[in-house]
């Protein structure tokens, strides 16, 4: 199962657990005005908040106003059902902007906007007669999206070829990118050695231009 619908299939499964808590509620008092107050399980809420909060740490980051509302009231929880409410109101909005595809990462705005202008490097210098420094410079740039890519599904760095097997097997791109990524990482390579024969300058394009679709389609 890809990332995304794991994820998606998560904040359904708390969407369910707080439907649950609060379907079983216990009731404490009554104030002299009649109104009712309850309170959820405290061992239920903990366990759900806790999953939430690891949930919205992976898909937004710590710095996220969803992370970080839910923090704070979770620190702060009393057992109300109103708090608890509350609480699940801000899980709820989270869920929304991330299932609405309103979700917009900065710094992978920001890291593919650099991408664009490196690889835009490298075709000058193809275009210059340098198809060797041209060969490497995509190559750096294959390895730091990779990273990327590891990052935001949660895989350890490691050296590109572990990588590329490690995101091929979450599900991330199929085996058939997996083994365009191989051969990039077999031209940088070979440019990085000096084996300059083993490649010509059409290769180079060919490299450019699929890193540049990598970055497109999966960044």
């Amino acid at each position: 199962m890809k990332a995304d619908a794991l994820i998606k299939k998560r904040f359904e499964e708390l969407e369910q657990k707080a439907e649950s808590l609060l379907a079983n509620k216990q009731f404490d008092f009554q104030s002299d005005e009649g109104v009712k107050y309850y309170k959820v399980d405290s061992a239920g809420f903990k366990a759900w908040a806790i999953s939430a909060l690891h949930l919205l740490q992976k898909v937004f980051e710590e710095d996220s106003i969803h992370y970080r509302n839910l923090d704070g009231h979770y620190k702060h929880f009393g057992g109300w059902e109103s708090s608890f409410k509350d609480c699940r109101a801000i899980f709820q909005a989270a869920k929304e902007e991330y299932e609405g595809g309103y979700l917009f990462n900065i710094h992978g705005l920001i890291q593919a906007e650099v991408f664009d202008d490196t690889l835009e490097q490298a075709s000058e210098l193809l275009r210059a007669d340098y198809k060797d420094p041209a060969c490497v410079v995509p190559g750096a740039t294959l390895e730091t999206a990779l990273k990327e890519l590891c990052r935001r599904s949660s895989i350890t760095h490691a050296k590109l070829d572990r990588m590329n097997a490690d995101l091929c097997k979450a599900g991330v791109y199929n085996l058939g990118m997996q083994k365009q990524i191989t051969g990039w990482e077999e031209r940088r390579n070979k440019a990085a050695h000096g084996d300059w024969s083993a490649y010509n300058e059409a290769d180079v394009e060919d490299m450019i231009k699929g890193v540049t679709r990598l970055i497109a389609d999966y960044l």
